[in-house]
């Protein structure tokens, strides 16, 4: 059996799948407790599905979403992360926005050491835009440099 706290997650093994395409909230992430807080390690993440809405014309707009983090006490879990990308899909906003909000949903959900998140969109117009937000906590080395 396993040692690993699961109390508190909702969404992960509970026999059922509930997608939500409204307003993207952090309310729909869930964190565990990371069983080794004293070491340094990185976590990342690969979405590549990811789908949200042009604010102005309505037109999809797709990408793949990475994230790369150094956690602290908690660690995002996966399946909440994958329901919290799905609420996007109907949503309207900019791609810069998008990026920015998962950021600080994530960071306000797990209060890692260290996050970043790269969204690389896919071309619309012929042009492709990727854009990265990084945080790093007070106390931390960025992420490149820990390394």
């Amino acid at each position: 059996m396993t040692t690993d706290d699961t109390t508190g997650l909702k969404h992960l093994g509970s026999g059922k799948t509930s997608y939500a395409f409204e307003e993207p909230t952090a309310a729909i992430l869930e964190a565990f407790p990371n069983k080794y807080p004293n070491r340094d390690y990185q976590i990342c993440f690969e979405h590549p599905e990811f789908t949200s809405l042009c604010p102005k014309t309505g037109q999809p707009d797709f990408a793949t979403i990475e994230i790369t983090y150094v956690p602290d006490l908690l660690c995002i879990e996966t399946k909440s992360l994958k329901l919290y990308f799905t609420a996007y899909r109907n949503h309207g906003s900019f791609m810069e926005t998008i990026t920015n909000k998962i950021l600080d949903d994530l960071v306000s959900v797990c209060q890692p050491r260290q996050m970043q998140v790269v969204a690389l969109f896919n071309p619309r117009g012929g042009t492709s835009l990727t854009v990265t937000a990084e945080y790093v906590k007070d106390d931390a080395a960025p992420m490149g440099t820990r390394f």
